[in-house]
């Protein structure tokens, strides 16, 4: 990024357009916070423009850190060259103290010469990258030639592969047919368990990726498509044409070797891939490495193209795909090459907060800023990142898998492969034993002597499964490093299916079992969930090449090496072993935030909706160690006139019925009554679309077979057509698609019929993500208070947990703030679906007197709870909500 305004005065920011006087404040406060290097947690409802002034408030900051920098750097060279002292504002090492003043003087000067000389560096390294990013970005001549030149090379090499197979096909005529794969590919190399090296590229003699990373943002959000947006919002921004942007992905969203992508889950995408990258940098000869799949999308030359293509123009993770097709590089490896010398990293969620992942992609967080947007469900999403769990159909299944497995390729493995298969194996039995099954039987005949939920803790699992004598550190990294999943998953493709009941050899034959045996895994496991059982064969059979039971134990086993006091082990047995399963719950995700927020400069935690923040300050900060001077709060109000926003809490119904949707009374007849008796009066007078939000999917479902029964939902389909949320995510476009059509279309015509009435549930796929501007969301309404499931039994453990772990708040047990929490942000996300920009207007109803309580209202979002009504009385309520839209209706 060019340093353009350079030297700008803190606070004045470039923007697109003029901008509202709450992103001023966002951006002033976003710098300062980013300059004092604290941890933020900010505020700004969806609708005010909030993407926009993340990306003008960061980017300025670090335009004007770079030019401060480049500056010092200057000064500092100036006065290396000059001979003179003080350099650096260090003292003598600590080392030195008691020594004679000509060693802390000689120590010193060497590192002041060593300074100037590291600097020297960094400027050569610096000034090749910009002219060679320059050259490309000015001379696009040279940059299609240069195509055009790749393009002719892999032209020749592929006549001259094609010349060469002829010729082979020629002189091997009446030859046996050799197989497709090489059965060496399925055989674990030896492995090295001390001086185990990870898996290199090759590529560590480019000086370019020798290159320290300059000081960059890390953006990360929750979907891929959020971050497409907000890579798009940077294009269109002051610095979308001088910013070095790079987009990061899993492999599943980037890579574009078909043959790797057709493996559909991300897990078999990563491990194919890793064994090609092997294959490529194994020191063998040809004849071994005859007939081993490579990559041919993995070339340094053509991913430096790659690489500087990114840096020199913003790209999201579509145009970084085509770009990798059209110049064949791979846009995995390509764009974690860019890292180092970007300034701006997007990034998901699960790349960033999971260490492992951020390890190997070449993300180093020291003294570097993480703004991590739409954070509002951040702890849940670091829990979910770090828990794991298991079902003893998998269970089972991996241990048949890997006893056939080593039976079949024993003499050709090393001791100490067979060591840690016999391990593991081990591991699966008791595992298995805890469930109360054994391995060796179908696990869907097996029954559960004892149904229930046991929770136990990390240490107590260990010494009651018999394990504690296990490594599993050792364990896991075996399983990182020999690929093992993956070989076993290339040996079940072969043997495990109905393909292979085609050989006829003794020793394929020994197979039969593992073949029948995975096959009534596959139909009891089918028979459990309900699914159609034809075509029998095949169904079973492409389950079986798209998942590997092993993989997914593999993180299993990765849970266990967490500390005792941070998680459970949840032993959930149903009615066979097979439906049983293994669960670890993380208790204590600030385990895994804290090492971001150590390492970072600053971090940004940033949502359209935070509150309640005490989740984030408490659970999240405190506990990471973050000293409580160092947290900033942001929250600014929403860009719409008080006027255009009438958010009302309905304490009882027209008949006077007392609204209080608890366990107990909400499936009450008259409560039902009650809720369809305001829909329909409502419907009368609100205009356009109306969105009900209910607690669950089984309430609504319940809640609508009473109306259907009563006559109620007749009488609400004649004014508004009436349209349900699908529990099924590719479902829910064509549903929203004709809810907008209906809208629409009703609005042209006029007559009767004024709208459309979604009826929604709470966290399902329409209460987050979903846009319900202007006509698609005039009023928003939440029937009682989605408190979540307390019967849970990991939300018991959480509960338990708390309270031993974390002082009590305004009287308040942890346990319960921690459900009001849940049940609140829940609401805030919901309701804030209807506002989206500065001239829309929507009235927002809460049914339920308990939302008046102090300890919940003021849970509600500020920019709401200001204007917020209490209404006793329905007759009041809706005066209220009629004259408001009869006015917004007369001003448009």
């Amino acid at each position: 990024m060019e340093s353009g305004a350079a030297g700008a005065v803190p606070g004045r920011f470039p923007f697109p357009y003029t901008p509202y006087r709450i992103q001023e404040q966002f951006m002033e406060a976003l710098y300062g916070a980013l300059e004092a290097g604290r941890v933020g947690i900010f505020e700004s409802p969806t609708g005010t423009g909030k993407s926009l002034s993340l990306i003008c408030g960061a980017l300025s900051w670090l335009r004007d850190w770079e030019e401060k920098r480049r500056q010092e750097e200057a000064q500092l060279l100036a006065l290396g060259a000059g001979g003179q002292d003080g350099l650096t504002p260090q003292q003598a090492r600590p080392d030195t103290a008691g020594q004679p003043d000509w060693v802390t003087a000689f120590v010193q000067k060497k590192e002041e010469r060593d300074m100037v000389n590291r600097l020297k560096e960094e400027q050569i390294r610096r000034k090749k990258r910009e002219d060679r990013l320059e050259k490309i970005q000015r001379n696009v001549q040279l940059k299609y030639a240069a195509k055009r030149k790749r393009c002719e090379e892999d032209e020749a090499k592929r006549l001259l592969q094609l010349s060469q197979e002829a010729l082979s096909q020629g002189a091997g005529e009446g030859a046996l047919d050799l197989p497709d794969h090489n059965e060496d590919e399925l055989i674990l190399a030896e492995y090295e368990s001390d001086d185990e090296k990870k898996v290199v590229s090759g590529l560590e003699e480019d000086d370019d990726l020798e290159e320290e990373h300059v000081t960059k943002i890390y953006y990360c959000s929750r979907t891929h498509s959020q971050l497409s947006q907000f890579v798009h919002e940077v294009q269109k921004s002051p610095f979308g044409k001088n910013i070095r942007l790079v987009s990061l992905g899993s492999r599943q969203n980037l890579c574009v070797n078909e043959e790797v992508r057709h493996l559909g889950a991300l897990q078999l995408i990563n491990d194919r891939c890793m064994e090609m990258q092997k294959n490529k940098h194994e020191k063998k000869s040809n004849e071994e490495n005859e007939g081993k799949r490579i990559c041919p999308f993995y070339s340094f030359e053509q991913m430096q193209f790659l690489r500087d293509e990114v840096l020199v123009e913003v790209k999201d993770i579509e145009q970084l795909v085509s770009l990798g097709r059209e110049t064949k590089a791979c846009p995995y490896y390509g764009s974690r090459f860019a890292i180092p010398a970007a300034q701006l990293v997007v990034l998901p969620y699960q790349m960033l907060l999971h260490e492992p992942t951020r390890n190997a992609a070449g993300i180093k967080l020291k003294d570097q800023v993480v703004i991590i947007d739409e954070a509002h469900n951040l702890t849940d999403t670091i829990t979910c990142i770090h828990s794991a769990e298991v079902s003893g159909s998998q269970l089972c299944c991996a241990h048949s898998q890997l006893s056939q497995y080593m039976e079949r390729y024993r003499k050709h493995l090393k001791a100490k492969n067979l060591m840690y298969i016999k391990q593991i194996l081990y591991l699966l039995e008791q595992f298995v034993a805890m469930l109360g099954g054994n391995v060796n039987q179908n696990p869907g005949c097996q029954a559960v002597s004892q149904t229930g939920t046991v929770l136990k803790s990390i240490n107590d699992f260990l010494f009651q499964s018999q394990i504690d004598n296990i490594n599993l550190f050792k364990i896991q990294r075996y399983c990182e490093k020999s690929l093992i999943s993956r070989k076993l998953l290339g040996f079940v493709e072969r043997y495990g299916g109905p393909a292979s009941a085609v050989k006829t050899s003794k020793e394929n034959q020994k197979l039969a079992g593992l073949q029948d045996f995975l096959l009534t895994l596959q139909q009891g496991s089918d028979k459990e969930a309900g699914t159609p059982q034809s075509p029998p064969v095949e169904a079973e059979h492409d389950q079986l090449r798209t998942s590997s039971p092993l993989m997914q134990i593999e993180g299993f086993l990765s849970a266990l090496t967490n500390a005792n006091q941070d998680g459970r082990i949840i032993l959930n047995r149903q009615g066979t072993v097979g439906q049983s399963s293994l669960k670890f719950l993380l208790l204590n995700p600030a385990v895994h935030f804290a090492k971001v927020v150590e390492e970072c400069r600053a971090v940004i935690i940033a949502g359209g909706t935070m509150q309640p923040v005490a989740d984030f300050r408490e659970q999240l900060l405190y506990r990471a160690g973050v000293d409580p001077a160092r947290i900033v709060e942001f929250s600014c109000g929403h860009v719409i006139p008080p006027e255009n926003i009438l958010p009302i809490i309905l304490c009882s119904g027209p008949s006077n019925q007392q609204l209080e949707f608890t366990y107990e009374t909400r499936d009450l007849p008259q409560m039902m009554d009650e809720t369809g008796r305001i829909l329909h009066n409502l419907c009368n007078v609100i205009p356009g679309g109306v969105v009900c939000f209910f607690p669950s999917y089984e309430y609504e479902k319940r809640v609508y077979g009473h109306w259907e029964k009563t006559g109620l939902l007749s009488r609400l389909a004649a004014k508004k057509k009436i349209f349900q949320e699908p529990k099924k995510a590719n479902q829910v476009e064509q549903v929203l698609v004709e809810y907008a059509k209906c809208i629409k279309r009703c609005s042209q015509t006029g007559g009767q019929m004024t709208g459309a009435l979604l009826l929604s549930v709470v966290g399902g796929k329409m209460s987050e993500g979903i846009n319900f501007s202007d006509d698609l969301g005039r009023c928003v309404i939440m029937v009682g208070m989605p408190y979540p499931n307390i019967r849970s039994p990991e939300l018991q453990e959480k509960m338990t947990w708390l309270d031993k772990t974390m002082p009590r708040a305004a009287g308040q047990a942890p346990s319960r703030v921690l459900i009001e929490n849940l049940c609140m942000k829940a609401v805030n996300q919901s309701i804030g679906r209807a506002i989206r920009h500065q001239k829309d207007f929507a009235s927002i109803l809460l049914l339920d007197h308990r939302y008046t309580r102090p300890a919940i209202f003021n849970k509600l979002p500020q920019w709401i709870r200001e204007r917020t009504q209490v209404k006793p009385a329905f007759g009041s309520a809706f005066a209220e909500l009629r004259k408001f839209h009869r006015g917004k209706l007369d001003a448009l």
